[in-house]
């Protein structure tokens, strides 16, 4: 019998890299926070110190910035979630074995697209006179909205991509035993998939809210005046 690559084979590699890569980012994040700056040549010296931190927790506007920066990544996350749990069971436990392969690629299409391109094509959609004022008759505009709404465009793949490897090992016979003790579908996804899942939601919640918790892009795209962490050092590292 040949043993075909599963989804989670063939993704564990990549993610894992992943994973080291934007620590090892984050690690020389961490670095250049106890560094200081030449005012005059605007030259990082790399002497500690905790200036930059006292800064950060005491000033109400970096306050604010924070907990805005830290509520847009958390609604972008849960979004994800919510979207992505029901979409990834369907795929693995629903649809026919034949079309799996083609939602997978309709998943990982939007990821071939350029970020600016799918960031703009949400700006004319929101924007006034686009195609949600269009069809809905209404559009939030640019702001904590469209912030969110976009980048959960953005980062949905990658929480579908996990979750879907999870349900792919779940093995089925858990399902229907789940069923043939009397366990309605709600009580069978709280108590048989939620913990099998757990994992997988982790890893995309990871790459969701640190991806969301970075971005700057987008939000100078979609966010008209919104300020978050990653504007706020743009305009301070800044020329």
């Amino acid at each position: 019998m040949v043993n075909r690559p599963t989804l989670a084979g063939l993704v564990a590699p990549p993610l894992l890299w992943l994973v080291v890569a934007y620590l090892g980012a984050l690690g020389a994040i961490f670095a250049t926070a106890v560094w200081s700056t030449d005012p005059f040549t605007n030259q990082v010296v790399r002497t500690f110190t905790t200036d930059n931190l006292r800064t950060l927790v005491s000033d109400p506007t970096y306050l604010r910035i924070i907990g805005r920066t830290l509520l847009i990544a958390t609604s972008v996350t849960v979004l994800c979630a919510l979207i992505a749990v029901p979409f990834a069971f369907f795929m693995a436990k629903v649809a026919p074995a034949r079309v799996r392969g083609l939602l997978i690629a309709l998943v990982l299409v939007p990821l071939w697209a350029s970020y600016l391109v799918k960031a703009y094509a949400w700006r004319t959609m929101i924007g006034p006179g686009g195609v949600l004022d269009s069809v809905v008759g209404g559009t939030p505009g640019y702001g904590f909205t469209a912030v969110v709404i976009t980048l959960t465009y953005l980062w949905l793949p990658y929480m579908i991509l996990p979750i879907y490897a999870g349900l792919e090992k779940l093995p089925d016979s858990h399902l229907e035993a789940s069923a043939d003790l009397g366990a309605r579908n709600w009580t069978t996804f709280r108590r048989v998939v939620l913990p099998a899942l757990l994992p997988s939601i982790a890893a995309g919640t990871i790459f969701t809210f640190s991806l969301s918790l970075g971005d700057y892009i987008a939000v100078q795209i979609v966010g008209g005046t919104l300020q978050v962490l990653g504007t706020a050092v743009l305009q301070v590292s800044g020329p």
